[in-house]
């Protein structure tokens, strides 16, 4: 059994990708983190000197502004004082604070999911990632926001607008240009800008790379590479006709892109029939 008030890595990766995924703060020392920059899927870096009293009681309040009710999980290298301190000092503010059994150097013994932030944009004052891309998002330009903000950058902001300006409107706030011609994040050869971003921040998990082939033959008009190609292909399109506004789609996106990727680690195996749930079923 874990510790009171801690989360084992087991339990964090099965939450990591999902809707009910805890803040993860990463709060080792900053040497530590200079040689080992990788964080754990969907960490923030809190830097030494935002871990004095006063610091952590307005993180505290930062928190209960921007994710209310949601838990929080404190990382340090190997689930020693540090995490266990902060953790507690974040109970104490009123949060549902844990810290990670084993730490950083447990997560990363498992071979679970880490990514390099040297590789996102530059953050807002707030330490949000800023994306922007073209209107009326289809396929591509709904999945690399759901897999940005379940595995990488919780608190992104993606703004869409006309695809003249994506360019124009990257200068002005600093954002990254995603999925159009000519920029960094966007296809490859035959891949898509999910793609991409999966290889950039190193996330080859087995369900993200089940879920990558479904969003590129969806996206790039190959249907064949996966029989769930056409059923992505015929969501996304009717979710395009649902909304007018554009975030809107995002959010009713982003609950599909929660059901595929749990199919794809969960439920790959499961039939269904008419019967499965009748009287005759064995």
């Amino acid at each position: 059994m874990p510790a009171p008030d801690a989360m084992t890595c087991e339990k964090l990766s099965k939450l990591i990708g999902t809707p009910k995924a805890p803040v993860v703060l990463d709060v080792r020392r900053d040497a530590l983190r200079n040689a080992d920059p990788r964080l754990i899927a969907t960490a923030r870096a809190v830097p030494e000197t935002g871990l004095v009293r006063e610091a952590l009681s307005h993180l505290a309040r930062e928190l209960r502004g921007e994710a209310p009710g949601r838990p929080v999980l404190v990382v340090c290298a190997e689930g020693h004082g540090r995490s266990q301190g902060v953790a507690a000092w974040l109970r104490y503010e009123g949060l549902a604070a844990e810290y990670l059994e084993g730490g950083h150097a447990a997560w990363v013994a498992g071979g679970l999911p880490t990514f390099d932030p040297a590789k996102l944009p530059r953050p807002d004052g707030a330490g949000r990632s800023l994306w922007v891309t073209r209107s009326r998002p289809k396929i591509d330009r709904i999945a690399c926001p759901w897999l940005i903000r379940r595995f990488i950058d919780p608190r992104a902001v993606f703004l869409y607008v006309t695809p003249s300006e994506v360019q124009a409107v990257a200068e002005t706030f600093g954002a990254a240009p995603y999925d159009i011609d000519g920029v960094f994040w966007s296809h490859r050869g035959e891949t898509c800008t999910f793609d991409t971003l999966i290889a950039e921040f190193d996330l080859s998990i087995p369900a993200l790379d089940r879920l990558a082939t479904i969003v590129r033959g969806a996206d790039t008009a190959r249907p064949d590479l996966a029989p769930e190609c056409a059923g992505l292909i015929a969501a996304s399109l009717g979710l395009s006709r649902m909304h007018v506004a554009d975030l809107e789609q995002l959010e009713a996106g982003m609950a599909l892109y929660d059901a595929f990727y749990r199919w794809c680690r969960d439920a790959t195996g499961e039939t269904h029939t008419w019967q499965s749930h009748g009287k005759s079923a064995k």
